[in-house]
């Protein structure tokens, strides 16, 4: 495979491709080839940005379940030291009366 691309190899091949295509339309082949591989590396870094996007919105909701969760979690835990408060005063009452 090494053997392929020869300076030689290169040069024999650019004649022929001249020939094949002609001097005139070798600079739009190299216009064409140039849009083509540029329109690549836009969608290519346009599906990146998309996979970011779709990261970021992740982590949004992760962050925003966690909140949630962390939210519901303290409003339980205040809720049953409240009711273990009332719990203790209805004892000391019934004690108090008795």
């Amino acid at each position: 495979m090494g053997e392929l691309f020869q300076p030689m190899h290169l040069l024999l091949l650019g004649v022929i491709v001249v020939i094949f295509f002609g001097g005139k339309k070798l600079p739009e082949l190299g216009k064409g080839l140039g849009e083509g591989l540029r329109g690549f590396k836009d969608g290519m870094k346009g599906l990146s940005d998309e996979d970011a996007a779709a990261n970021r919105k992740r982590e949004e909701l992760e962050a925003k379940a966690y909140q949630e969760a962390k939210m519901a979690a303290d409003a339980k835990a205040a809720a049953e030291a409240r009711l273990a408060i009332e719990q203790k005063a209805a004892q000391e009452n019934a004690v108090v009366i008795k």
